[in-house]
């Protein structure tokens, strides 16, 4: 039978850089890279197939840094698909990036706990709605109402594509073993 291990016990790719093809060249030079100016691993695993990361950017840019939700609002919805995934290198990431935008060390625990934790009415709903996208891919009318009472239209659809977004990123992250870069925590 299939193991129930979430991800691999090491990588499957090894990440490339930007002198293994012509086009990783263009595409590490549009901010794909970390501290240390080599490209995160997610970006140089992805790079084993340009074409798809190239496409794929346009979409995660948008869920990721244009869309109408606030920075805290998102991250929070990244972080629980990450944690409902069994994502490591998401979940670390999205530590990082979720502190840079206020949210607490306690609030990141309470993150594992979902609806439950000790959120305010809006952020619990934040957590409802992730878990009812990752358990039946889609949300309930209560939900919808509830969401539409707080949030614009476009600020659901928002919701909905990040929360899409991330647990396609957490599939390919868990399926190709991705390594957590240098000064990620482990969480998972």
């Amino acid at each position: 039978s299939p193991s129930t291990t979430a991800s691999p016990t090491t990588p499957r790719l090894t990440p490339r850089r930007a002198d293994d093809d012509p086009r990783l060249g263009e595409l590490f030079a549009k901010g794909l890279n970390g501290p240390d100016g080599t490209p995160l691993n997610i970006f140089g695993t992805l790079a084993h197939h340009p074409d798809l990361l190239r496409r794929w950017l346009v979409f995660a840019t948008h869920t990721l840094s244009k869309n109408t939700l606030s920075e805290r609002d998102r991250e929070l919805l990244i972080l629980r698909t990450g944690w409902n995934c069994r994502s490591r290198y998401e979940f670390g990431q999205h530590v990082v990036i979720g502190m840079r935008c206020g949210i607490t060390a306690d609030e990141i625990e309470q993150v594992k706990m979902g609806p439950r934790g000790g959120w305010s009415d809006h952020e619990r709903l934040l957590m409802v709605a992730a878990d009812e996208l990752h358990q039946q891919s889609m949300l309930s009318d209560i939900t919808w109402a509830a969401l539409t009472d707080h949030y614009s239209t476009e600020q659901v659809l928002d919701l909905v594509a990040t929360v899409g977004n991330y647990h396609l990123v957490a599939m390919l992250l868990n399926s190709t073993g991705v390594a957590l870069d240098d000064g990620v925590p482990r969480h998972l």
